[in-house]
């Protein structure tokens, strides 16, 4: 993940498909990171990232400077995340209780790179037990470090809100640790 924030003025590039193609380049292994840790398959994380950027590209522009590129992009990644979570196609799969073991042997770094902040296994399935609400705020805030005014931006969920499911989010996860232990 670089720090690096590109700024893009629409206006000013003819290109869009340029402008798509630095995205893709920048963040598409973020975005990639956020959807799976909304739908906790790889494959589809992957379907459904291509289609994110679709959107980005079809929306760009829409794209207005009054937040960051990445916010902007993060923000049709999660609504589009939410309304797969809510469509027929997602209510009719089955997944199994073991998520993990579905991503294909080649693609164990995504999980490992999800924990990359020293967190243990058992944490990382803690979390992605979690419900929507409170994965989304544990991975922006824990895994994209990103305060809780920026997920705000990025979500359109008020910050005190965000607080109080940050607090209920790190109570759950430490109930399941006891039980574990």
């Amino acid at each position: 993940m670089g720090d690096e924030e590109i700024t893009i003025n629409v206006n000013s590039i003819e290109n869009t498909e340029q402008i798509i193609d630095q995205l893709m380049d920048n963040y598409s292994d973020d975005v990639l990171h956020l959807v799976f840790s909304y739908v906790k398959n790889r494959a589809t994380a992957e379907d459904l990232t291509q289609e994110i950027f679709i959107k980005c590209y079809e929306k760009l522009s829409q794209f207005n400077n009054k937040s960051s590129i990445k916010t902007w992009l993060y923000r049709i990644a999660i609504n589009h995340c939410k309304d797969y979570l809510r469509s027929w196609h997602y209510r009719k799969l089955k997944f199994s209780d073991k998520t993990w073991d579905h991503i294909p042997s080649k693609s164990k770094h995504i999980e490992e790179e999800i924990i990359s902040k020293n967190v243990v296994n058992s944490l990382t399935s803690a979390v992605m037990d979690l419900p929507v609400k409170y994965r989304e705020v544990v991975f922006l805030h824990y895994y994209e470090e990103l305060s809780l005014a920026n997920i705000s931006k990025i979500t359109g969920v008020n910050s005190n809100t965000l607080k109080t499911r940050l607090k209920h989010a790190r109570k759950l996860l430490k109930n399941k640790m006891k039980k574990e232990v």
